[in-house]
Order: structure tokens, then C-alpha cells, then sequence
């Protein structure tokens, strides 16, 4: 009844949009990679179901068990892996499925063993600050961007976040995707013949481990779900001032990952950009009350597992210019919030600085994204910076 109470509106409409940019900015990666490892239609549709499930289930039970939220996302980067690697090395769904295996239990040993946490407590805040203001900040560039393919749909939502701001600063973000659709369903932009309603269906694919796939997919996926999706989604939690532990988030998306892995779940991790939203006063102005908002994204999620491709097909109807105006308005308040705690202690402002830059720069070296590499600048700068002892 205590988890009833905290239910708003404001918290439906910040999981909404957390899975409607999670999904739209993504799937089509998902589903390359599936075709890449040679899935069948009905296998395909699995994945969405495994991974749908996945998120639902973990994205529910984390976030009422600790009151906080706690938003769980499929590996984008490792999905990127796992076509490169199909691709390369001609590996089948089989041998990815056992992949996925090995993966899950490397995920989980460092969530019991608690490795992953021990160097996220390294990290100082202005640091993880940085890192979560770089992860988001593209998303805040796309939107203005999106003024050139769209520009009545985007202005249209810039107005009415920005009165929305002054007049009704609780419900600015539900406002700003109203007014998105009413304007896009005007302009004739909404695809509603994507949309086909069918129920998603598990299929079980029996793993086979060589050791061509444990080398080539499932440590390489382990790598980038670790630096690329972990790293950056617990640098939203602290920055947005929650104290969840890291080991039990680690864990449980370990061990789901392990056990949806034969029907395509093949990696589950903490989300950053999409939990931003739901970590947002947009989603709540009450902090201890945000934590909804990331339940209903699980129920959304879970509605994803059912009807797979209806539901996906009904997000991709969206305009592209919309998902990424209406997500890029809702982190404003994120973005502004990290750069002040990054830039606030002025030890270490010039090491948040570069951890900022280069995350933003998005560059990716040996299959590693930005996130990561931001990370190591900035602690390189951080301790070559360090004034001498002197002897």
C-alpha cells in the first residue's frame, strides 16, 4: 500500500519515457545482432521477450526493495559486440547463447565478490558527476539538433517544456510528450502501420561453449557491459544523491542474465541515461518518492515481454525527432545538476572537466566506449596533477 501512495503521474510518465527512448534509440541494434547470429523470426522475438522480462522483473524488485530507483537496461554497446563478432567470426546462435552464459556468471562474481563496487568507491563525486553529465549530455545536443529534420514538432515541444517549467514545473516533461504526439499525429509523422499485434513466445536455444566464442564474444561483452553500462549507471545513481548499494545491482542483473540467457537475454545491466529520468524532479519532486517512477518502467517493460512485437512496433511509430526532443528536455535538469557538483570542488574541477570532454567526445577504442575511457582520463589527470611530497 506504501508503494500506492508514492504512485503519481509525473512517475508513469518518466517510466514511459524511460522505455520509449530505451527501445526506440536502440532495438534496431538489438535486433542486427540477433539476425547476425542467424535467429529466426520466432527466436528474435524471444530476445525481446527475455529481455523484457528481464529489465521488468529487475527494474521492479530492485527499486521496492531498496525505495529507491533502480532502472535496469539490455547491454547497447554489447549488442554492437555481438553482430561484430557473428560477423567475424561466423559464430551461431548456439555458441552466443553459451556465450551469454559465461557473461552472466563473470557479472555476477563481481557483484557477490564485491570487485565492481570496490573501484566504483574510488571514483570521487565530482568525477561520477562528470561522467554521468558527459553520458547525458548528447542526448541534450540531439534535441536542439533535431530542430533541423523537425523543426514545428521540436519548437512546439520547446515551448511547451519552457512554459511548462514556469506554470506547472511538476508535470513540464508529461506536457512536453502530449504535446509531441497531438503535433506529430497532426503533421502526419506517427507510423501506426508499424504496429502488429501478436503475443511474444520464449524460445530455448541449448548453449554450446567453445572457447572461439568465450574469447571472442563473451569476455569482450562482459568488458563493454562493465565499462560502457555499469560504470556509467552507478555514476547516475550517486549523482543524483542515492546511497544503493552497488554488489546486490551487480548481482541480480548478473544472475537474471543467467537465467534468460538461453531465450536471448544475453546481457542485463544498470541503465544511466534512461534511469536519469526516472532519478529527475521531473519524475517526482519528492526524491524518496522518485523510485516509482523506475516500477513503472519495470510495468512497461514487462507489458514489452508480452506483446514483444506490438509494443515494439508502437514505439517505433514515434518520430525519431520527437523520442529525441522530448528525452533531451527531460534530462536538462540532470545534465545542469551534475556539471555544478563536477565543477564544485576545485581539486578536483580540471580532472571532472576532462572526464566530461572526453565522455562527450563519444570515442571508443578497441571495442571500449567513451564512458570508460573518460573514467582512466580522469583519473590519469587526478594523479598526475597531485603536487610532489616533498622529500
Amino acid at each position: 500500500m506504501g508503494a500506492l501512495k508514492d504512485l503519481s503521474l509525473s512517475a508513469v510518465v518518466a517510466g514511459f519515457v524511460a522505455v520509449l527512448v530505451g527501445f526506440t534509440s536502440s532495438v534496431a541494434l538489438v535486433f542486427q545482432a540477433a539476425s547476425a547470429l542467424g535467429a529466426t523470426p520466432a527466436q528474435t522475438t524471444s530476445w525481446i521477450w527475455a529481455l523484457g522480462l528481464g529489465m521488468g522483473a529487475t527494474s521492479i524488485v530492485l527499486s521496492l526493495r531498496f525505495r529507491q530507483p533502480v532502472l535496469t537496461a539490455w547491454s547497447t554497446p554489447g549488442a554492437a559486440v555481438l553482430a561484430t563478432a557473428a560477423t567475424a567470426s561466423g559464430i551461431g546462435m548456439a555458441e552466443a547463447t553459451g556465450a551469454f552464459i559465461v557473461c552472466a556468471l563473470l557479472i555476477t562474481l563481481f557483484g557477490i565478490t564485491g570487485l565492481f563496487a570496490r573501484v566504483m568507491n574510488r571514483i570521487p563525486a565530482g568525477m561520477a558527476s562528470a561522467l554521468l553529465a558527459g553520458v547525458l549530455a548528447r542526448f541534450g545536443m540531439e534535441a536542439f539538433l533535431a530542430l533541423e529534420s523537425q523543426f514545428g514538432l521540436v519548437l512546439a515541444m520547446l515551448v511547451a517544456y519552457l512554459l511548462g517549467r514556469r506554470w506547472w514545473p511538476r508535470y513540464a516533461v508529461p506536457g512536453v510528450l502530449a504535446v509531441g504526439i497531438v503535433a506529430a499525429s497532426w503533421m502526419g509523422d506517427l507510423r501506426w502501420s508499424a504496429v502488429e499485434w501478436s503475443l511474444a513466445w520464449p524460445v530455448w536455444t541449448t548453449p554450446q561453449f567453445t572457447l572461439a566464442s568465450i574469447v571472442g564474444v563473451a569476455l569482450p561483452l562482459f568488458v563493454v557491459t562493465m565499462a560502457s553500462q555499469n560504470l556509467p549507471g552507478v555514476a547516475a545513481i550517486r549523482a543524483a544523491g542515492y546511497d544503493t548499494p552497488v554488489s546486490p545491482l551487480i548481482t541480480w542483473t548478473g544472475l537474471a542474465t543467467l537465467v534468460l540467457a538461453p531465450f536471448g537475454a544475453y546481457a542485463l545491466n544498470l541503465a544511466a541515461i534512461t534511469a536519469a529520468l526516472c532519478m529527475s524532479p521531473e519524475a517526482h519532486e519528492d526524491p524518496r518518492r522518485r523510485y516509482m517512477a523506475s516500477v513503472m518502467a519495470g510495468v512497461f517493460y514487462l507489458a514489452v515481454a508480452v506483446v514483444g512485437g506490438a509494443v515494439v512496433g508502437l514505439l517505433v511509430a514515434f518520430p525519431k525527432a520527437l523520442v529525441l526532443a522530448v528525452a533531451g528536455l527531460a534530462l536538462l535538469g540532470t545534465i545542469g545538476s551534475g556539471l555544478a557538483v563536477a565543477l564544485k570542488d576545485e581539486a578536483h574541477r580540471e580532472a571532472s572537466l576532462i572526464t566530461f570532454l572526453v565522455t562527450l567526445s563519444g570515442l571508443t577504442l578497441w571495442g571500449v566506449g567513451s564512458a570508460f575511457w573518460g573514467v582512466v582520463a580522469g583519473v590519469l589527470a587526478l594523479l598526475l596533477s597531485r603536487p610532489a611530497t616533498p622529500r
